[in-house]
């Protein structure tokens, strides 16, 4: 843990090398994947390369606990062999805990959920430059989650747009807008996603140079990259007046509200797709992607593009007034 040497035993010529061992890229995590499952009887079926591609993010020991957590779901159900179903299960697992299925849920608040979990799902489809949607579930896991909407990159990525950023702070606020939208109320449900939507707001206007402040930076990153690649959040606010302070959350304001209105007509033009995949969520309570793909394909009677696309991509983002303003079309008009 280099954040707790002496900065002393940093300084040139003390260290002959610095070894910054960065979380694996997707080949790096297909090797890593070979080597924990030299022991495992896999399915013929098995796709390492698939399997890696949506485990973005992971580092050897969660490979390596994902590979475990495959083994025991297949030796639990009587299999003589692991298959993609098992690494299907264990990625949810290593990244959102175990499911919950006795937990008692109200059949109101079930039906929250999934409304709140619908409109992630379909935001995340309607807006360009955005993951594509890998699952959506109201079962409830770990300590809190009483659903969720996973979505998962086809590649790597090393840099994210100001438009990116943007439609991911849209996702996150997708749930709330779509509560408030159905029951005209909020719940607490949203905290979470307040948090990560307001911290990225925050991060476009302080960090990124990403707002009507200009390309500013009003803040001061860890000067050594091995606190950086760790994690460590030792960012110092740089000296700014109090009137740059009411700017800055001026700003953050202005960013949220802008993402609220946008999802706010995408959820009111497209109610049909919101309520096919909210009652299916409730008689199923798991989506898969393509299954998603299918119900707002026939709510909305037209194709949709693919989320991430490079023709998507290149798509203009406007504000809509309707829903041919999308960006999208006007028929093939989604964290």
């Amino acid at each position: 843990r280099p954040e707790t040497l002496d900065p002393a035993l940093l300084r040139p010529g003390r260290f002959d090398r610095h070894v910054l061992v960065d979380r694996p890229d997707v080949r790096g995590r297909e090797a890593i994947l070979r080597v924990h499952v030299a022991n495992v009887k896999l399915d013929p079926a098995v796709n390492l390369e698939q399997i890696a591609r949506i485990t973005s993010g992971f580092v050897g020991a969660d490979l390596a606990n994902l590979v475990n957590e495959a083994a025991l779901l297949a030796a639990r159900n009587n299999k003589s062999s692991v298959g993609m179903q098992e690494f299907d299960e264990g990625v949810e697992r290593v990244t959102t805990g175990l499911e919950k299925k006795k937990r008692v849920i109200h059949e109101d608040e079930k039906k929250r959920v999934a409304y709140h979990e619908a409109a992630h799902a379909l935001v995340a489809f309607s807006l360009p430059n955005t993951d594509p949607v890998h699952k959506v579930s109201i079962i409830p896991r770990g300590l809190a989650a009483l659903g969720y909407t996973m979505q998962r990159p086809e590649d790597d990525r090393y840099l994210l747009t100001h438009s990116e950023l943007e439609s991911r702070i849209e996702v996150l606020l997708a749930g709330t807008i779509a509560e408030e939208t159905v029951y005209a109320d909020v719940s607490t449900g949203a905290q979470n996603d307040l948090e990560r939507a307001s911290e990225i707001a925050r991060s476009m206007v302080m960090d990124y140079g990403m707002s009507r402040l200009g390309r500013v930076t009003y803040r001061e990153s860890p000067r050594s990259p091995f606190l950086a690649a760790a994690g460590v959040d030792l960012h110092r606010a740089r000296s700014h007046s109090e009137q740059t302070a009411r700017e800055i959350d001026e700003e953050v304001r202005r960013i949220i509200d802008t993402a609220m209105e946008r999802v706010r007509r995408i959820i009111e033009s497209r109610r049909v797709a919101l309520e096919a995949i909210t009652k299916r969520l409730i008689e199923c309570e798991v989506i898969n992607g393509e299954e998603l793909r299918t119900i707002i394909e026939a709510s909305l009677g037209a194709p949709q593009l693919v989320p991430g696309t490079e023709a998507e991509r290149r798509t203009p983002r406007t504000l809509p007034g309707d829903a041919s303003e999308l960006g999208l079309g006007p028929a093939d008009v989604s964290v």
